[in-house]
C-alpha cells in the first residue's frame, strides 16, 4: 500500500519525463498547509532560476495580519512573484510541474496568475 505523497510522487515521476524531454525551463509547485512554494529550474534541471514562496518574509508582510500562505489569495501574489522573477532571469517560457498535484485551488490560482503576468505554458 502506497503512502498518499508515494501516490503523488508516482503521478509526478511521469509529468517529469514528459518536460525532461522538451528540454524547457520548467516551474515546479509545492504545496503544504501552510505554505506553498514555487521555483522555476532550468531545463537541464541544474540550476533554480527563480523561486517564491509564502514562507518569505517578504510575501508573509503582504499578506496582512493574518499572514496565511495556505490558501488561494496567497498561492495568486506567489504566481505573480515568480512570473516577475522568471522574467527577470529572461525566461519566457516554462513547463508547468505541478508534482502530482491536482490542478485545482492553490494550484490552479498560481498557475493562472503567473500566466497573467506574461509567463507562458
Amino acid at each position: 500500500m502506497l503512502t498518499k505523497k508515494e501516490q503523488r510522487l508516482r503521478r509526478a515521476r511521469q509529468t517529469r519525463i514528459r518536460i525532461a524531454t522538451q528540454g524547457v525551463a520548467r516551474l515546479t509547485v509545492n504545496r503544504t498547509n501552510l505554505h506553498i512554494y514555487a521555483s522555476v529550474i532550468s531545463g537541464d534541471g541544474a540550476k533554480v532560476l527563480a523561486s517564491a514562496s509564502t514562507a518569505e518574509a517578504e510575501v508573509r508582510k503582504s499578506l496582512g495580519a493574518t499572514g496565511k500562505g495556505g490558501n488561494a489569495a496567497a498561492a495568486t501574489l506567489i504566481g505573480k512573484r515568480i512570473a516577475e522573477k522568471a522574467k527577470a532571469a529572461g525566461v519566457e517560457k516554462v513547463a508547468f510541474d505541478r508534482s502530482g498535484f491536482a490542478y485545482h485551488g492553490r494550484i490552479k490560482a498560481l498557475a493562472e496568475a503567473a500566466r497573467e503576468a506574461g509567463l507562458q505554458f
